[in-house]
C-alpha cells in the first residue's frame, strides 16, 4: 500500500507519517527531496527556494516530477509506504492512478502556525502575516506545475481534522485507514 499525505502547512503531516512508521510503512518525503535539489543548486533552505525548485522540477519535467521518482524508490524497495508531502494536483493524479491512497489532513490556522513555528525547520522562521501569506499563496494557484493545496485535498480519498491530542488523532487515521481499505 502507498499513501500520499497532502493538507496544509502544521496541520500534522509529519505526525500521520510517525504513526504510519510505527505501523512499519517506510517514509519518503518530497520536503527532503527538494532539499537535497536545493543544496545541490546552491540555494537558501527556505520556503521561497522550496517553492522555486519545485515548480522548476515539475516544469523542466512532469506536473508530478518528485511524486514519480519517491514512488519509483517505493515501489523497488517494497513494502508499505508513505509519500509526504503531495501539494500538487498533477502529484495527486499520478499517485491515484497508479492506485495509491491520498490521505489530507487539516486543523483550524492559529494551531497549524504554532506548531509551525515550534516544529523550527529552516523554512518555518517567520511571522504569521509572512506565514499566511506564504501560505495563501501556495493555495491560489491554477498552473499545472504549482502548488494548490485545497485543490489536491478535495482529491483525497478522506480527510482528518487534527485539532485534538494525539491518541484522537491516531483514533482518526485508523478510522481513514479502516475506511480507505474497504
Amino acid at each position: 500500500m502507498i499513501i500520499g499525505i497532502t493538507g496544509t502547512n502544521g496541520a500534522g503531516k509529519g505526525t500521520i507519517v510517525k504513526y504510519l512508521l510505527q505501523k512499519g510503512f517506510a517514509h519518503y518525503s518530497v520536503r527532503e527531496f527538494i532539499i537535497e535539489e536545493i543544496k545541490r543548486r546552491g540555494m537558501p533552505i527556505d520556503r521561497s527556494s522550496m517553492r522555486e525548485v519545485a515548480n522548476d522540477l515539475r516544469k523542466k519535467n512532469t506536473p508530478s516530477y518528485a511524486v514519480e521518482e519517491l514512488f519509483i524508490r517505493a515501489q523497488k524497495i517494497g513494502g508499505d509506504a508513505v509519500i509526504e508531502s503531495v501539494r500538487a494536483i498533477g502529484e495527486a493524479e499520478f499517485l491515484k492512478e497508479n492506485g495509491a491512497i491520498l490521505l489530507a489532513i487539516d486543523a483550524d490556522r492559529s494551531i497549524r502556525y504554532k506548531r509551525t513555528v515550534a516544529r523550527g525547520s529552516e523554512t518555518d522562521h517567520v511571522d504569521f502575516d509572512t506565514w499566511v501569506m506564504q501560505e495563501e499563496r501556495e493555495w491560489n494557484n491554477t498552473d499545472a506545475h504549482d502548488m494548490n493545496v485545497p485543490a489536491v485535498m478535495k482529491m483525497a480519498d478522506a480527510t482528518i481534522i487534527n485539532s485534538g491530542t494525539l491518541d484522537e488523532l491516531g483514533e482518526q487515521i485508523d478510522l481513514a485507514m479502516k475506511d480507505i481499505s474497504k
